[in-house]
């Protein structure tokens, strides 16, 4: 039996986790219990530090509303600057002490007669709580590519999420697998050092100018003296980033020339920065805007410019101890082989760790025997008193924070009407929760998964039945506003 009890565990010390342990501070739970497999806190902020790392989203709509950072050094900030945030954010809101590192999750289990969520760690002990908060990510888990020969190598392996800082490439025969966001960011930063760099493309991705500033130690003056400045410029990037996700992704069939001229100003964009026809059309997506993720660069494209930069777009055939040949036959030698090939959403990481709910239900084993869902993408039937922040339906913009703070409002009336009846559980029903689903699917028959070319992207937005159901296919203002006025009824309270 447990040894130690708590009012809510906390799987994940990133953004999510961070935002649903302020919310429970709040309302007035101080016994929390905040675990994480790595060593320090920030999530993917942590793990990532490889160069050329920036946030993809303006800084400013990139972090809590609650808590705005004056101090950002430019509209899209490098990575170290989310880490800086994060720690700040821990030690102002007083969230670092519940924090335990290097503390792997086995699984948990809903104990029906004590009704409490038993916490398996590995190494054997067990936690005890009334509340379990899932705050793992969408990318939490990194792939691996399923070539052959990969194990055999012989030169030196970097993945994008185990970034190896004392290892210099200057000089190096490197190649990359992987051309997402991460790879955008990589590839031109690799390329200032290495001697030559091949890229192996499985995909093209849309990328787009970025219309980047610095915020010099003048304008960090006026943001932390007149924070109303500051707000201004959120509220400006945030409407523009809402606008142009629900019309360009969510209201494909009412604003499809919205979308066709974001695919234009991508290829305008690829062709001022690459004359060579060849090479244009090999980086060229065959796939609707919209249906992968995109990302931003005014470097990408010229970098293959560069005749130490080669790209290869043909499909690899395998990987010897020595090198990479291609599919047509053709091998570069290599001496430094890095991954960017992003990570496992669907198979190892809805949910990342072993949930079992009542009456023995396995959430990843239901999940996908009876389509990926949850109410609000937050709460499933079967699992009373969990909260599933990565789930299905839940991500709403293209800021991870948009989504952690409409979840944290429907906590804060959930939770708030769990202490005003007196109740200690709360589970979804089966009816609210296949309502809400209902409307998700009628909502995505308008969207660009599925009146667009999509078939070619790729994409991890994608499970393997085909469908698209991470995203939460309203605008964040609708997401918001449904948060302070779902049913409370749709809940059982005891």
């Amino acid at each position: 039996m447990s040894t130690e009890q708590f009012d809510a565990v906390i799987v994940g010390a990133g953004f999510g986790g961070m935002g649903a342990a302020i919310q429970l501070n709040r309302l007035g739970y101080q016994n929390l219990a905040i675990l994480d497999r790595e060593d320090d806190l920030g999530g993917t902020w942590h793990v990532n530090r490889y160069p050329g790392l920036t946030v993809d989203v303006p800084s400013t709509t990139y972090s809590y509303w609650f808590e705005p950072n004056p101090y950002w050094s430019r509209l899209y900030a490098p990575g170290n600057e989310l880490k800086t945030y994060a720690e700040h954010v821990a030690d102002k809101y007083n969230v670092r002490r519940y924090m335990r590192y290097n503390t792997t999750v086995a699984g948990a289990r809903w104990d029906e007669d004590a009704q409490v969520w038993l916490v398996s760690l590995v190494g054997g002990q067990t936690l005890q709580a009334q509340f379990l908060i899932l705050a793992t990510g969408y990318l939490c888990q990194p792939k691996k590519p399923d070539i052959p020969g990969i194990d055999d190598f012989a030169g030196t392996v970097l993945h994008a999420q185990e970034w190896d800082d004392e290892y210099t490439l200057r000089g190096k025969r490197a190649a990359i697998i992987g051309t997402g966001s991460t790879g955008v960011q990589l590839i031109p930063k690799l390329a200032e050092d290495v001697a030559e760099l091949t890229v192996y493309q499985r995909t093209p991705i849309w990328v787009m100018p970025k219309f980047d500033v610095e915020f010099g130690p003048a304008a960090q003056r006026l943001f932390a003296r007149f924070p109303v400045t500051q707000r201004l410029m959120r509220m400006s990037s945030d409407l523009f980033m809402d606008i142009m996700v629900t019309i360009a992704m969510w209201k494909f069939r009412q604003f499809r020339p919205v979308n066709t001229a974001a695919a234009k100003i991508g290829a305008l964009h690829r062709f001022l920065a690459i004359r060579d026809k060849d090479l244009r059309r090999k980086l060229t997506p065959d796939y609707d805007f919209g249906c992968k993720r995109p990302t931003l660069s005014n470097v990408y494209y010229r970098t293959f410019n560069k005749p130490h930069v080669h790209l290869e777009a043909g499909g690899i055939a395998r990987i010897e101890p020595d090198g990479i040949v291609a599919a047509d036959g053709t091998k570069r030698v290599i001496d430094t082989l890095v991954l960017a090939t992003g990570f496992d959403v669907w198979e190892s990481n809805l949910p990342a760790i072993e949930v079992i709910g009542r009456e023995g239900r396995d959430l990843g084993k239901w999940w996908r025997e009876n389509r990926f869902q949850a109410y609000e993408g937050m709460t499933v039937p079967a699992f009373p008193n969990m909260v599933t922040q990565a789930s299905p339906y839940a991500w709403v913009g293209m800021s991870w924070f948009d989504t952690v703070e409409y979840q944290m409002r429907h906590m804060n009336r959930l939770f708030g009407e769990l202490q005003r009846t007196g109740s200690r559980t709360f589970e979804v029903t089966e009816a609210a929760n296949a309502e809400f689903l209902d409307r998700m699917l009628t909502l995505l028959d308008d969207s660009v998964f599925r009146l667009g070319d999509c078939a070619n992207s790729r994409s991890y937005w994608f499970n393997s039945s085909g469908e698209a159901p991470l995203f939460r296919p309203t605008s964040i203002r609708q997401a918001v506003k449904e948060q302070d006025s779902f049913p409370l009824s749709d809940y059982v309270l005891a």
